[in-house]
């Protein structure tokens, strides 16, 4: 207890800034060797190392010997079978604005790359006119919806939506539910509208699309496969016969603008309506 004491006595605020830069550092590593041969030669080295540690605690001589080389031979290595993934690190680096970009401006630079493939794979499914489904998650979960299809987690990208809902592929029947920078699940099925006042020319991905609005505030999209049409369902209501424009213009609306009311975005507004609300009574 004494020697926690004397260590937070003892703690300065440059410490906490050390600290953060050297969490900051380890995660844009990791996050630049994820799912790369880099990140199977990282977990190698790990076991490596824990296996030296162990022979060494155990007096494992001839284990520690060979290990010792291999490892003084390994860095060598290392630097000639990983040189195009050391380049393209260094690159990284040189390019990227570490400490400029905050996190939200991050988020939303993926978010605006989502957007751009989704409107990618709705304009391509539009004008070969075959049918899809798109539910994207907002505030309320749907993880109900994702375990009637197909697991899939894969990142969101334009050839992998539009191949889903090719004529013959065995999940083009369903729905893909996309939950913030992946594509959940495939061939879910979502239910049905239980108006009874519906266009009788709104077919059964329409009357999908309203069911699912109707339990949940998810923004549904649905290309129509016998006119190619593009509706996009949200808040109770069917808008129909839209272009790519519109409907990037509602993926931002309602996906982007949420993402920057922060705590500082709210309190500026609430500061200009207080500010509007003084100019009036002057």
């Amino acid at each position: 207890m004494e020697t926690i004491m004397k260590l937070f006595m003892n703690f300065r605020i440059i410490d906490l800034f050390d600290i953060v830069i050297v969490a900051v550092i380890f995660y844009k590593l990791l996050m630049l060797i994820r799912e790369t041969r880099a990140e199977q030669l990282i977990k190698g080295l790990i076991v490596l190392l824990a296996v030296f540690n162990v022979s060494k605690w155990l007096q494992l001589h001839m284990v520690q010997y060979i290990l010792e080389n291999t490892l003084t031979v390994g860095v060598i290595a290392l630097l000639v079978v990983f040189q195009p993934e050391l380049r393209r690190a260094l690159e990284y680096i040189g390019r990227t604005r570490w400490l400029s970009v905050s996190i939200s401006e991050v988020i939303r630079e993926e978010l605006r790359r989502n957007i751009d493939e989704i409107v990618t794979a709705v304009s391509t499914l539009s004008r070969t006119k075959t049918g899809a489904l798109i539910v994207m998650e907002r505030d309320t979960g749907l993880n109900e919806i994702v375990d009637t299809g197909t697991l899939i987690e894969g990142r969101i990208s334009s050839l992998l939506i539009t191949n889903i809902f090719e004529h013959n592929a065995p999940l083009h029947d369903g729905a893909i539910l996309i939950k913030k920078e992946k594509i959940m699940a495939a061939g879910c099925f979502l239910p049905l509208s239980i108006k009874s006042d519906l266009s009788r020319d709104l077919g059964t991905r329409h009357r999908a699309a309203l069911g699912m609005i109707e339990n949940s505030d998810a923004l549904v999209i649905v290309v129509s496969e016998e006119t190619g049409a593009i509706s996009v369902a949200l808040d109770g209501q069917l808008n129909r016969f839209l272009d790519t424009n519109d409907l990037r213009k509602i993926l931002i609306e309602n996906f982007i603008a949420e993402e920057k009311s922060s705590i500082v975005g709210r309190w500026r507004n609430m500061n200009a309506k207080k500010d509007k609300g003084d100019l009036q009574q002057q």
